[in-house]
């Protein structure tokens, strides 16, 4: 695969992948460089709101449409972490810049600006992350394990969870049930 970089970019499981961590899921990568992948799987909500979310971690939260949003299962690593994915960037104490519109928060002072009305324009918000050693995304996908696409933010942002990943594959111009578990190799 040589040096490629999926940063803002969907993996999307293949049917072969059957780590349950994974299976049916498509995950936004938020870095992708020689040390290894971060991303958050963007499909699979928990059975939690973002109201629960706050009165757990005791930040209120002024606005009832927001406290009725899901939180998502971002992946296995870290599941008590929250990590917001949010457009614009801004400027919070811990953030990573995906790209020059869309940044990854794990700081506190996101979600005391959102308990307060001061909410990004484009908002996600995941327990757990989803992450690849150097070198190990690429094999999984020479295994066949994911597609690979460029990102479209309103998938994430805009659609709900159950139309995400037939979003990401229509993108690539695939019918889901075409998909098929074999590795093909020219």
């Amino acid at each position: 695969m040589g040096s490629v970089n999926l940063t803002n970019h969907f993996l999307i499981a293949m049917p072969a992948l059957q780590d349950s961590n994974f299976s049916g899921t498509i995950a936004y990568i938020c870095r992708h460089d020689e040390n290894g992948a971060l991303g958050l799987v963007v499909n699979r909500p928990m059975n939690m709101t973002l109201g629960a979310l706050f009165q757990q971690i005791e930040i209120p939260l002024e606005s009832d449409t927001l406290s009725a949003r899901p939180v998502y299962l971002g992946g296995p690593v870290q599941t008590d972490r929250g990590f917001v994915l949010h457009s614009p960037v801004g400027n919070w104490r811990s953030t990573l810049r995906v790209n020059e519109a869309v940044g990854l928060t794990t700081s506190r002072d996101i979600l005391e600006e959102i308990g307060r009305g001061q909410t990004p324009e484009s908002l996600f918000v995941s327990l757990g992350y989803a992450g690849w050693g150097a070198g190990q995304l690429e094999e999984e996908i020479k295994l066949n394990s994911w597609l690979t696409v460029e990102a479209r933010m309103d998938v994430v942002f805009e659609m709900p969870a159950e139309a995400r990943l037939p979003a990401a594959l229509h993108i690539l111009g695939i019918d889901p049930a075409f998909l098929s578990d074999e590795a093909g190799h020219a």
